[in-house]
């Protein structure tokens, strides 16, 4: 295969081992400059050049994009999707996990550990969101921060406070989070490959600092993820969309919180620590998959009149509840389960003698009109106790 690295420093460290694995395995890999390509958006003929030259064919792109340019490097990459080219990690999912925000907010529909965090831009309602995380200390992070950088850990609402109002006078967004105590300084690197961990570091910081990002002097060392770790790690990913990923999960009392979830994780920090020749390991999944190139389901299927595609849980009073899917007769009403996912564990193209459990979470392809009958009513929010504010 001939593979493209995109990448502004082709000199790094996990540059120069993704293009090694790929040399090795058989491929011919070149690096290029994401910001030196030109995007040329033509009716039926989507095109890109290179420092002003006709791009040749590649099979397969591995996107290395710095968050400086996440905005010209994700359209670069949709570009090259749009060619029909494989990216190994979508440009949408970069996009997502870019922003922290955002991610945290794609996880939160699922029942997945989290920080509890919050977002605000009215300085009236600061004091109230360090109280509904849980109250000082606090952790203050600019979305759009890497590498430790741009997180701060407050003591007092009033420093907390301070914090946020100088960052929002020069325009900068925030998020307000949980500081998760038996978890300080130290935190668990997964880094997932296709559906699987491949490798696993605990990072520690040293001396007084409380961030455990190796850019930021923490150490590392192997760990041994149990499985209720793992299964968070390759999950929080699959949430995301990425197929390579870089999973941070604080070690709190009641089991996994994630932090973050990195679309371009570097490979010294994890290699160096585990020994694990991580860069085949991504080399090997793109020989897998660079047959499979990206289809927007929804967007095909939309085209059947009448027909879709929904998610949605089995609940207590369902129908569908302790009954096999041959039992459910879906598949004579024109409804097709394409998964179904249990515990985080996700079950595809389940066989007729599967049963159905309260808790499952059905993807189904078929009639609006079935699917809107098997759908369940939203229960209700509660509202939420107004504070009173001193």
């Amino acid at each position: 295969m001939k593979l493209a690295i995109l990448s502004r420093s082709p000199k790094s460290y996990s540059t120069r081992r993704l293009k090694e694995a790929c040399i090795k395995r058989g491929h011919k890999a070149t690096v290029l400059d994401t910001i030196k390509f030109a995007i040329y958006v033509e009716q039926e003929d989507p095109s890109l050049t290179y420092k002003g030259q006709e791009l040749s064919h590649y099979d397969a792109v591995i996107p290395r994009i710095g968050a400086s340019i996440t905005l010209y490097g994700t359209a670069v990459v949709r570009q090259f999707e749009q060619m029909g080219t494989f990216t190994l990690n979508p440009s949408h999912a970069i996009s997502v996990s870019r922003d922290k925000l955002r991610s945290m907010q794609a996880l939160s529909r699922h029942n997945i550990g989290m920080p509890k965090t919050a977002f605000v831009r009215d300085k009236e309602d600061v004091l109230p969101a360090i109280e509904d995380v849980g109250g000082v200390p606090v952790v203050i992070k600019l979305l759009e921060g890497t590498q430790g950088i741009g997180v701060i850990l407050a003591d007092s609402v009033s420093v907390a406070a301070a914090i946020i109002e100088t960052l929002q006078s020069t325009r900068q967004n925030v998020l307000i989070q949980k500081f998760v105590a038996e978890s300080k300084g130290k935190d668990v690197r997964a880094f997932v490959v296709g559906n699987r961990v491949v490798a696993a570091m605990r990072r520690k910081a040293q001396g007084q600092e409380f961030r455990s990002n190796v850019h930021r002097g923490g150490k590392t060392e192997v760990v041994e993820l149990s499985e209720e770790y793992e299964r968070t790690a390759v999950r929080a990913a699959q949430i995301m969309g990425l197929r390579v990923a870089g999973v941070d999960m604080l070690e709190g009392e009641d089991g996994p919180k994630i932090m973050e979830v990195n679309s371009s994780p570097g490979l010294e920090g994890i290699e160096g620590a585990t020994g694990v020749d991580v860069a085949s390991a991504i080399v090997e999944h793109i020989e897998q998959q660079v047959i499979f190139p990206d289809v927007d389901v929804r967007q095909k299927l939309a085209l059947a009149a009448g027909y879709g595609i929904s998610e949605f849980p089995i609940v207590p009073n369902s129908t569908l509840a302790g009954k096999t899917i041959a039992e459910t007769a879906l598949r004579d009403q024109d409804v097709l389960i394409l998964n179904i996912d249990r515990n985080g564990v996700t079950i595809p193209s389940p066989h007729g003698s599967r049963e159905l459990l309260v808790g499952d979470k059905l993807l189904c392809f078929g009639k609006l009109l079935t699917l809107r009958g098997l759908v369940p009513e939203k229960p209700k929010r509660k509202k939420k106790k107004k504070k009173k504010r001193v």
